[in-house]
C-alpha cells in the first residue's frame, strides 16, 4: 500500500528529491502498516503509522521554518556549515522514521527505530547528497529519532535544534480524534480521558514568543495531557524560550476548575 505525503517543499529541491524516494519505497510503507498492527491491533495504542508520521513531519517542518524566520540557527548549519534546507530534510526524516521501532516492540522502540532507519536513510539520501553529506544528515536524523521519546535531561536529551523540534512535534499530535483508539478499546484512565479532552491544536504567532501553541480543550482533564506529555518535551528540548503554550477550556457541561492553563 502506498501512502501520500503532502510536504510543502517551498523551493527546497533536496527535500523534494528525498521525499520522492520515500513515496515509492514499498518496504517502508509496509513497515508503517506493521507499526500500526503492533500499536493498534495488539496493544490498543493510538496510531503510530503513516498518518501519525505525516502529521509529525508537517508540524516539525512548520516549527523549524518559524524558528528560522526568527533567527534561530539549526544545528546542522551551526556545526557543519550546511544549509537551512538540509535542516528541513533532517526534521522531516526524523519525523518519518521516529516510530519504526514499533514493529519490534514498544519498550525502547526509539532505539530500534534508529537501527531500522539506517537502510532507508542511505537509500533516500543518495540521489540528493554526496557521501560525506549523507553521513552528516544520517547522524543528525538518528539523534533526533533516539532522543524523541520521553527526553530525560541526564540521558537522552535532544542536543540539536532539529531533535528538539521532532520531539515537540511528536507530542503535538494529540487532538481528540487521534486518541480515541485506546479509549474505545476499554482503556479508561487519565491518559485516555485527558487525550479525549483535546479538541484542537494550533501552531501560531501571537507576538508573545516566536511560537505559540494554542490548545482548545472540552474538559479540564486535558491539562494532564499537556503537563505530562507536551511540557517535558518542550522543557528538555533546549528550545523552551521560544515556545508559549496556552490551553483554554471551552466545555460548558462540566463545572470548570480553571479557564486557562499556560506554560
Amino acid at each position: 500500500m502506498a501512502y501520500v505525503f503532502n510536504i510543502p517543499y517551498k523551493g527546497n529541491p533536496k527535500l523534494q528529491q528525498v521525499m520522492e524516494q520515500i513515496k515509492k519505497d514499498t518496504k517502508l510503507h509496509t513497515y508503517w502498516r506493521c507499526s500500526n498492527v503492533m500499536a493498534i491491533d495488539r496493544m490498543g495504542y493510538t496510531d503510530h503509522g503513516p498518518t501519525h508520521v505525516k502529521i509529525v513531519a508537517n508540524l516539525a517542518l512548520k516549527l523549524l521554518r518559524m524558528l528560522v524566520e526568527k533567527g534561530v540557527k539549526p544545528s546542522i548549519v551551526a556545526n557543519y556549515g550546511m544549509k537551512n534546507e538540509d535542516a528541513e530534510v533532517v526534521v522531516v526524516l526524523g519525523s518519518i522514521f521516529h516510530d519504526l521501532g514499533m514493529i519490534v516492540i514498544r519498550h525502547n522502540h526509539e532505539i530500534y527505530s534508529g537501527i531500522i532507519a539506517l537502510e532507508f536513510l542511505e537509500r533516500c539520501l543518495s540521489p540528493a547528497y554526496a557521501t560525506d553529506e549523507r553521513a552528516i544528515i544520517t547522524s543528525e536524523v538518528l539523534h533526533a529519532i533516539v532522543s524523541h521519546e520521553h527526553p530525560d535531561i541526564s540521558t537522552n536529551r535532544p542536543l540539536t535544534v532539529e531533535a528538539g523540534i521532532v520531539g515537540i512535534a511528536d507530542a503535538l499530535d494529540m487532538e481528540a480524534g487521534r486518541a480515541r483508539i485506546p479509549f474505545e478499546a476499554g482503556k479508561i484512565d487519565i491518559h485516555a480521558v485527558s487525550a479525549l479532552s483535546i479538541e484542537k491544536v494550533e501552531v501560531i504567532e501571537d507576538g508573545t514568543k516566536p511560537i505559540t501553541i494554542k490548545i482548545t480543550m472540552s474538559n479540564s482533564a486535558g491539562v494532564f495531557q499537556i503537563d505530562e506529555l507536551l511540557k517535558p518535551r518542550i522543557e528538555n528540548s533546549g528550545l523552551q524560550k521560544y515556545f508559549h503554550v496556552v490551553a483554554e477550556i471551552t466545555g460548558e457541561k462540566e463545572r470548570k476548575i480553571i479557564d486557562k492553563f499556560e506554560i
